[in-house]
């Protein structure tokens, strides 16, 4: 994959049943409110460790607020040699919205 696909929360999750990386790229106190369970918290300060120890062919579903933002960091993530990566259409509040049974809240993730 030379680019990235944008994809709705349905496809999202049946990534993340077959073992996909969730990355949430909004700010860590409104992360801490809520993401998607499972999600990894991913800022200016921890993409060059992710990237490192990321397996490049995994499947990656980058996470904003609405589906924009999450876009631009798809494609860096491209740009970095991932393979197989996906921005989530309506970000967090979409998917809160289509499964709230399938959301955290904390920091630990």
């Amino acid at each position: 994959m030379s680019e990235f696909k944008r994809i709705p929360p349905e496809q999202a999750q049946a990534l993340r049943a077959q073992g996909a990386v969730v990355v949430d790229i909004r700010d860590q106190p409104t992360f801490a409110n809520g993401h998607i369970t499972g999600a990894r918290h991913l800022d200016n300060q921890s993409v060059a460790d992710f990237i490192r120890g990321a397996d490049l062919d995994a499947p990656t579903v980058v996470v904003c607020y609405h589906g924009n933002s999450s876009q631009s960091a798809a494609a860096y993530l491209v740009s970095q040699g991932f393979s197989d990566v996906y921005s989530l259409d309506g970000g967090f509040e979409l998917w809160r919205a289509t499964f709230p049974a399938e959301t955290a809240q904390g920091s630990a993730e």
